[in-house]
């Protein structure tokens, strides 16, 4: 039975762009038959988009997975992990893995991280948001600051994608600093509710809008970095052999149109010792590598990998960005 998520506290937009989208009623899942069968049966002849998102403890590689976030235009699914565990996770995975679903996600890296070295899924056809939003800044003639994301908050607070603010994320955020295994608590409460909830149930409202705004050229820009995104801190020495294969240039982008060099992305292990001198002081090295290359620069951090950097960005910004952080680290 469907219940509503607890009442929540989102206004509208003051200048009435975005009126408040309707709560959808949600459906905690603990086992696979609890899903829609067009998402665990997935099908050319039933081409389906959702949000996705996922909650966990110190989510990466090794941080455990509690709950997935399906958002459908009439009703979000809990993906309970904990309560259903592996087999109720791995019943996703031809979802997950299909051309024919397509997951939005704000920020896929880590969430496909998880899911790969957890369940030995390659997260798939994913349209991400926060690259969505650099690449339609860019076709406005905005300049990037190569240092900062859209966050899923400022994007929520965009009038022009949703216009909605978002308080709750602070109080999660403060909950998760006071007890690391928020997630963990069983059963679900009000709060988890409502946060998983609104993770993902503006999720498709902002993919149609996005939708409307991107050119050709930027849509198969964002197809690739999608998945460049969902394999970035999953890619081992193997050049991504187990993968997909990259989307490739549509034949419909017209001649005359600009067609900028394909992204790739590439990973340096980095010896023992020497990230301090790739990253720098204040991460002003690798600053300084993203604005001279045109390049993103992915670092495990403290949730690892500790010892690899990873880039994205065209082929020969890649290569020369190699070639600078290769030499930060054989500077004595």
């Amino acid at each position: 039975m469907a219940s509503h998520p607890p009442n929540p506290a989102h206004a509208g937009d003051p200048a009435g762009n975005n009126a408040e989208l309707p709560s959808l009623p949600f459906h905690v899942v603990t086992k696979p038959s609890q899903l829609p069968i067009e998402f665990l049966e997935p099908s050319a002849a039933k081409r389906l988009v959702i949000g996705f998102d996922c909650e966990g403890v110190d989510l990466c590689r090794h941080g455990a997975l509690c709950v997935m976030q399906i958002a459908f235009p009439d009703a979000v699914y809990l993906v309970d992990a904990i309560e259903g565990g592996k087999e109720l996770v791995e019943a996703c995975k031809p979802a997950l893995e299909s051309d024919y679903i397509t997951k939005v996600i704000h920020d896929c890296k880590r969430d496909s991280e998880a899911l790969y070295f957890q369940f030995g899924i390659k997260l798939h056809n994913v349209m991400d948001t926060q690259i969505a939003y650099s690449l339609i800044e860019e076709q406005e003639g905005k300049k990037r600051a190569y240092d900062v994301y859209i966050s899923f908050v400022s994007l929520l607070a965009d009038p022009r994608y949703c216009g909605m603010p978002y308080p709750e994320k602070e109080e999660v955020r403060t909950l998760l600093r006071q007890d690391p295994n928020f997630w963990k608590s069983r059963p679900l409460s009000e709060m988890m509710i409502r946060a998983a909830t609104d993770d993902v149930r503006f999720l498709l409202n902002i993919h149609e809008k996005m939708m409307e705004k991107l050119s050709k050229v930027s849509l198969w820009r964002l197809a690739v970095r999608s998945e460049l995104y969902c394999r970035c801190f999953c890619i081992n020495d193997n050049e991504q052999a187990d993968w997909a294969p990259l989307p490739t240039i549509p034949d419909d982008i017209e001649a005359e149109v600009h067609v900028p060099e394909v992204d790739i992305l590439s990973l340096l292990n980095v010896p023992p010792g020497k990230m301090g001198r790739v990253i720098g002081r204040k991460g002003s090295s690798i600053m300084a590598v993203k604005e001279s290359c045109n390049v993103e620069i992915h670092i495990g951090g403290s949730k690892g990998p500790p010892d690899r950097v990873f880039i994205i960005g065209p082929v020969k910004e890649v290569r020369k960005a190699e070639a600078i952080l290769r030499g930060r680290m054989l500077e004595f």
